[in-house]
């Protein structure tokens, strides 16, 4: 059986310092580098891996956490499939600046082989995003030093994008000619109060 093929964006948001950069070379590239220079604008690189039959090519673009690039950051995650969103777990502002990116799928938090320098705990990250992104949510902890779990997020992130893609196919095969059903009973709805526009 041909193996289907598959394209996604992915991108990578979060705080200065939280190891974006060294997330996506540690995938991509299977190599660490403990003196990654700071993102100026985002970068960008591909990698190829199968998953449940599927050839699929991820474009990760890794974006600048400063604050003065984030207001360039919609143009890099425009059109994305998913993101990630990375906090360091050694810093607790890292991951309370969180919410400025929360319209991700994905929460990360980085350097993991720091655990003795622990500020978020798992149970917090964990709770907050099920509350953020709701109850299906996974948490990865990772650390792109040791290459712990970074293989791990970045195929369950790929399996995602593809249950959406084929969620969505499926969709287009049950409805092939493009028009919407419209519940009934809202139509018959009585409109309450008046709107001025």
């Amino acid at each position: 059986m041909p193996a289907h093929f598959l394209e996604a964006k992915v991108v990578i948001l979060g705080s200065q310092s939280v190891g974006k950069t060294s997330l996506v070379i540690r995938y991509v590239q299977k190599t660490f580098s403990p003196n990654c220079p700071s993102t100026i604008g985002a970068s960008f690189m591909a990698t190829k891996l199968l998953v449940d039959g599927y050839k699929i090519r991820l474009q990760i673009w890794d974006t600048a956490g400063q604050d003065r690039f984030r207001p360039m950051a919609p143009m890099y995650y425009r059109g994305a499939t998913a993101a990630i969103l990375v906090y360091d777990i050694t810093s607790a502002k890292s991951f309370e600046e969180i919410d400025s990116w929360i319209k991700v799928l994905q929460i990360v938090g980085n350097k993991c082989d720091l655990e003795h320098l622990r500020e978020v705990s798992t149970e917090e990250a964990e709770a907050y995003g099920k509350k953020q992104l709701g109850p299906d949510h996974t948490l990865f902890e990772v650390s792109a030093k040791d290459d712990e779990d970074v293989d791990e997020m970045f195929t369950h992130i790929t399996r995602r994008i593809l249950n959406k893609a084929q969620e969505i196919e499926r969709r287009k095969r049950n409805n092939p000619n493009g028009t919407v059903q419209l519940d009934a009973e809202h139509d018959k709805a009585p409109i309450t109060g008046r709107s001025c526009c």
